[in-house]
């Protein structure tokens, strides 16, 4: 028996108890005739005293050998400690050690297995499994089991049943780009790592399932982004016999169940906006609603003036930030330099201090007066004290503009309280959009999803104006899942095929497995999919889903930790039929 307790279990009730504990060395204090060390295991920290009146010599030789991580197993009397610790629940306790015994040495970490750390994060992420013993990471990969376990919970619980789906696919054209396998036995074939499992879980309600989910990982061979992962985990579900409304309320409780069973808050409001709404009030598709700064359309009230910059925008716009009309020119022009960064791109920034005492003072006082500022105070319910901030120009850019200095003054006034949620739904996206550089529409979502009821006939006329019946919900400014309700009808897919430039043929060989389930009965159905490691880490107050991944990849999609991906021998390359050409 390596240990009768954890090192985080000892409290006063055990004291004169004699127990064994096995864990790693964190730090050695060495008196000379007495000697503390704090023993750790994934539970916690309980402190060995040896001393030379009640420990043998062997013991305390052993004892002066320890360095830090070494494993070792001890046995001894739990004793009160007469120095406590109240940091620690052990902290009233150490245990006095009678026997010894070294499982493994160590050398010296590359860095202090410490809450607070002197790693950096390329050293952490190369020695992971030994950023993983201290309590951050841990902590938050204990956290996402939890909240992985409430979701299993909370499906069953609602008749979910959890069905594995291949890894081993076959590629197909559209969303990002697959990771491709080359088959061995099937000589210049290949497999395709899912994007998700979309076509499988449709399948699986052809089966009749009626109810699926599976917490599955995904893979998209794309750019990275900073907090992007080639692999990533879904929480992924589909429903038979199910409107929009049906899924949106089933959704809408795994989350209610989530934050009240994992943060213990109590969430009953979802609002719902529509893809317009939300692009016209907060320029993006995935609004944070735990602060205003609603966007407050200015065209009316700002072209009837000889100001040219607005007068040939198609559209001018501009959000109240609260509180901030005391800031001074220096500031100002930093912020106007914060929106003209390439990032950003705005041309410059009008902005309008709405003073304290109900005046106002702009950058364009030569053109627009008191009254007509004042209605631009309306438009986007500035307050006194508050600087109105204002860009112009093409629609589509300015709101994606605006929309990114809302999110950074948000961050500057510390608006985005990460205890507290909001959540809504975006309803009602476009089913297809237009790639202006190839002039072919492409889906918005996935080819499977169904036009909302009504608008099939629009296809054919004005395809951009169709809307898709399809919902993504939001939270705190990301969005942590999305779905829609599916095209079950043969027919029906193959008209949405041709719209996306697929021929029959295409169609045929890319979807062909699909297409001719849904000539056996395929009930109507829909689902929706949740960014497991997104939602972890909104739950877990942080932003970076990185710290919730036990062995993430790098900015460059790279495993520095096993230095992958890496050259294979030739003789694989042979079995595979394949040969590089890297001088192309």
């Amino acid at each position: 028996m390596y240990r009768s307790h954890n090192c985080g279990e000892l409290r006063e009730a055990h004291q004169n108890t004699e127990v064994t504990l096995s864990g790693w060395v964190q730090t050695v204090r060495d008196k000379g005739f007495v000697i503390w060390a704090d023993l750790r295991d994934r539970y916690g920290i309980t402190q060995l005293i040896f001393d030379e009146e009640r420990s043998s010599k062997e013991i305390m030789d052993t004892a002066k050998s320890l360095g830090r991580e070494f494993v070792v197993q001890v046995k001894g009397t739990v004793l009160e400690r007469s120095s406590k610790n109240p940091n620690i629940p052990t902290g009233n306790v150490e245990v006095l050690v009678s026997e010894i015994k070294i499982l493994n040495k160590s050398i010296t970490p590359p860095f202090t297995i410490e809450d607070q750390t002197d790693g950096g994060e390329d050293l952490r992420m190369k020695y992971r499994y030994l950023d993983i013993r201290r309590n951050p990471v841990k902590n938050n990969l204990i956290f996402r089991h939890k909240v992985a376990m409430e979701v299993r919970k909370y499906l069953s619980d609602q008749d979910f049943i959890e069905v594995e789906t291949p890894y081993l696919i076959k590629s197909t054209p559209e969303g990002a780009r697959d990771f491709v396998v080359p088959s061995r036995m099937n000589q210049g074939q290949f497999y395709a790592l899912p994007q998700s499992p979309q076509t499988f879980k449709q399948l699986l309600m052809v089966g009749g399932m009626d109810k699926y989910f599976q917490i599955v990982k995904c893979f998209r061979d794309e750019d990275l982004r900073a907090d992007r992962q080639p692999e990533f985990t879904q929480i992924d579900c589909e429903m038979a016999f199910v409107e929009q409304e049906d899924i949106l309320n089933v959704f809408e409780g795994l989350t209610k169940h989530l934050l009240q069973e994992i943060k213990g808050i109590t969430v009953d409001k979802f609002p719902r906006l529509t893809y317009e709404e939300a692009m016209r009030k907060y320029g993006n598709d995935k609004p944070d609603i735990r602060f205003g700064m609603e966007f407050g359309e200015l065209n009316a009230v700002a072209q009837h003036k000889d100001f040219g910059i607005f007068n040939e925008a198609e559209l001018v716009v501009g959000i109240a930030v609260p509180g901030i009309a005391s800031y001074t020119r220096k500031q100002l022009d930093a912020l106007v330099d914060w929106v003209r960064r390439p990032q950003v791109g705005a041309k410059g920034m009008v902005y309008v201090k709405y003073n304290e005492d109900g005046s106002f003072k702009s950058t364009v006082d030569k053109f627009f007066d008191q009254e007509d500022l004042a209605k631009w105070a309306e438009a986007t319910g500035a307050k006194p004290g508050d600087l109105i901030c204002v860009l112009s120009g093409d629609a589509n850019k300015t709101r994606a503009q605006l929309s990114a200095l809302r999110m950074e003054m948000a961050e500057r006034l510390k608006l985005r309280n990460k205890e507290e949620f909001a959540p809504l739904w975006v309803v009602d996206f476009p089913l297809l959009e237009l790639d202006e550089e190839t002039g072919r529409y492409h889906a918005m979502h996935h080819p499977f999803t169904s036009p909302k009821p009504g608008q099939m006939e629009l296809l054919d006329t004005d395809p951009g104006a169709v809307k898709a019946n399809a919902y993504d919900l939001v939270l705190n400014g990301n969005e942590i899942g999305g779905g829609s309700i599916r095209i079950h009808d043969k027919q029906i897919q193959s008209t949405m095929f041709k719209h996306l430039g697929f021929t029959p043929e295409e169609a045929k060989a890319q979807f062909g497995f699909l297409m001719d389930a849904f000539q056996y009965g395929a009930p109507p159905h829909g689902g929706l999919a949740f960014g497991l490691d997104r939602l972890v880490a909104i739950l877990g107050g942080q932003e970076t889903i990185r710290d919730f991944i036990a062995f993430p990849k790098n900015n460059s999609g790279r495993d520095v930790m096993i230095d992958a991906p890496a050259a294979i021998d030739q003789e694989q390359l042979n079995e595979l039929s394949l040969k590089l050409d890297l001088k192309a």
